[in-house]
């Protein structure tokens, strides 16, 4: 924790970070709002989501879209408010969860797959994709727990941490055109970590978040080749981001059980200088 600056403070649970147009965007999943947070570390709400907000991620006319959790759905912020652009129900099969979106509007959904907690086996869910005229498919089936994502610099491959897979991993596809994914493969298994939320760098390192270890690990060629305690904060997800790209935000918090976060309000976002900075 030593090497950490906290930017910003008194959130409930902090999640979904994404570097854009200048400055820091999250999810305040138990808040429950999406805020923009400056380089001085004032957080300004963007819009509150009453079924909790979780992955974030914008249209190629930069409007925002973000995760509905509890009724399943994309929503996306209009010039007049927020209105549903995807209900991917039919496919979560339990609240869904992060989103990464990519440089046509595509935007692909993660979902818990049912309600058990860590430390029981989950049901196998799929990863959705919604098309930017709200279409849904599914593009992936049979993951653990899918948690974050991320998709390499030239739109070629597509990254998902599987928490709660045996073990637990993250695993890579390959990108068709279409937007489709096949060839999946493991690019890392853990023994000592649960992959949250990840992003990748210029080397093609992944970061990831390992909140019961309380660490952010940055993985290379299948080896973790770097670990940055999180003191005694879990961390749930990471971004590359800042003005030159070298900054690792970093979302951290006591507790992920929904009214123990809410009481506490002590989650963090926290910066780290890294030396390869984003992809």
């Amino acid at each position: 924790m030593s090497d950490l600056n906290v930017l910003a403070s008194g959130f409930a649970f902090p999640e979904g970070p994404r570097w854009h147009s200048g400055a820091l965007w999250i999810s305040d999943m138990h808040g429950p709002q999406v805020l923009r947070i400056a380089s001085d570390g004032t957080a300004t709400p963007i819009v509150t989501v009453p079924n909790l907000p979780s992955g974030l991620g914008w249209l190629p006319d930069d409007r925002l879209l973000v995760v509905s959790m509890e009724d399943r759905k994309v929503m996306r912020l209009d010039p007049g408010g927020l209105v549903e652009h995807a209900d991917v129900s039919e496919i979560a099969t339990w609240h869904c969860n992060d989103m990464v979106v990519d440089r046509q509007g595509r935007a692909y959904v993660t979902n818990f797959g049912d309600d058990s907690h860590p430390g029981v086996p989950p049901r196998s869910g799929k990863i959705a994709r919604v098309d930017p005229d709200g279409r849904v498919t599914a593009v992936a089936d049979g993951m653990g727990f899918a948690n974050g994502m991320a998709i390499s610099a030239d739109g070629s491959t597509f990254y998902v941490a599987e928490t709660r897979s045996e073990p637990p991993r993250i695993g890579a596809f390959d990108i068709a055109p279409d937007g489709s994914l096949s060839n999946r493969r493991a690019i890392v298994e853990f023994s000592d970590a649960s992959p949250d939320g990840i992003c990748l760098d210029a080397e093609g390192a992944l970061w990831v978040a390992s909140p019961f270890t309380n660490e952010a690990l940055r993985v290379l060629d299948g080896c973790i080749v770097q670990r940055v305690s999180t003191g005694d904060q879990g961390c749930y997800a990471v971004a590359l981001g800042g003005d030159d790209g070298h900054t690792l935000f970093i979302c951290t918090s006591e507790s992920w059980i929904p009214e123990e976060a809410r009481q506490l309000r002590n989650g963090r976002v926290c910066t780290l200088t890294v030396g390869v900075p984003a992809a």
